[in-house]
């Protein structure tokens, strides 16, 4: 029989005292908006395969050949002439520029995916291809992309990818460029905007950061205020003037500020299907009666009985916890043995009786 897995996003057995120790950078939990990926984008032709195109009688594919064949000095002045030539593919090319930049002459990986009905990219080699930023408006060249595709995929051939495939040929985070995007100067001070992720934003995350960073720079702000929650996702800090001529300096400033055991809202994700349970934040349960085929559970003012045996909370003895924990329950219905069909049917009747304080999720 098999029993249920429980992965524990956060470490429920961990010392209290040790957690509350715990201290974690911004740049862990934030990012400044503007400081991002850049994604690029292009159509290319793979050639080379072996009667596996989409060639033929595919238009779009026959007039980007005869585009390609033109461009290198052999126009086809019919295209009749290209309908038998099955070894070619029309492709979508993809590739990714890291948060932190490339510059004129580094590469970086592509992938590859047929765009019509070719049959397999196996063999084939991609033509050099234009890549632009996904910001159509923008029609400057960011690189080109060329080589040999690697199929990855033993099953699915129609996509693929080329290692180094893709040369930088314009730096698209040229320091003033760069600088417009992160730094927002429209007002009567420049401003970065921090972006808070999704497991940490809320309203007690934004309050607390917006007081550790106004009493980092409490001795130059000679009262002000330069950092104001916006969201429970976003806080706008002014640059102060000492650092007006060295933003980024600031900015790792910033990011560099740790906090003790960010806030973060209590959640249980249950996969049904792989029987794992992820627990993320300090998840506690209200006393509540379990009565289930094969378990009776009382669950009391810090304390786990179940059928018959009980489980001592899992505090460091010091605690005034009138609830018990979910670890507590957790850890009592694995040392029983309990399957996992049942350990779940016990979180479900949990979360819908409102006894499971946490956001409740099947995936």
């Amino acid at each position: 029989m098999k029993y249920l897995i429980f992965t524990l996003a956060f470490c429920l057995f961990l010392n209290h005292s040790e957690q509350a120790r715990a201290q974690i950078r911004l740049e862990n939990i934030c990012s400044i908006y503007g400081h991002e990926e850049v994604r690029l984008i292009g159509m290319g032709l793979v050639v080379g395969l072996d009667g596996t195109g989409d060639g033929g009688k595919a238009g779009p594919t026959i007039r980007a050949l005869s585009a390609a064949m033109k461009a290198m000095h052999t126009p086809v002045l019919d295209a009749k002439e290209l309908t038998n030539a099955k070894n070619v593919a029309i492709v979508t090319v993809h590739a990714t520029i890291p948060k932190t930049g490339l510059h004129k002459g580094q590469r970086l990986d592509c992938f590859i995916s047929s765009y019509l009905s070719a049959k397999s990219l196996r063999g084939g080699r991609l033509l050099v291809t234009p890549l632009q930023s996904d910001d159509l408006k923008n029609e400057i060249v960011i690189g080109t992309a060329e080589g040999a595709v690697v199929i990855e995929d033993a099953v699915q051939a129609t996509g693929g990818r080329i290692p180094n495939g893709v040369i930088i040929k314009n730096s698209y985070f040229r320091n003033e460029d760069y600088l417009q995007r992160i730094v927002d100067t429209s007002g009567k001070e420049p401003v970065i905007r921090l972006l808070l992720d999704g497991p940490h934003s809320s309203f007690i995350s934004v309050r607390t950061i917006t007081e550790l960073i106004n009493e980092a720079f409490e001795f130059e702000s000679f009262g002000e205020q330069h950092a104001k929650a916006v969201s429970p996702s976003i806080i706008d800090v002014q640059i102060p003037k000492t650092w007006q001529e060295t933003p980024i300096d600031f900015i790792a400033e910033v990011l560099d500020l740790k906090i003790n055991s960010p806030h973060s809202m209590s959640k249980v994700q249950v996969n049904s299907k792989t029987g794992v349970v992820i627990v993320s934040g300090d998840v506690e349960l209200s006393p509540v009666l379990i009565n289930h085929p094969n378990l009776q559970i009382s669950i009391g003012a810090g304390n786990t009985i179940v059928n018959g045996a009980a489980f001592k909370s899992l505090s460091d003895g010091q605690s005034t916890r009138t609830t018990a924990r979910l670890d507590q329950l957790v850890k009592a219905l694995n040392e029983l043995g309990v399957p996992r069909d049942a350990m779940i049917e016990v979180l479900r009747e949990l979360a819908r009786s409102g006894k499971l304080h946490a956001i409740y999720e099947e995936i």
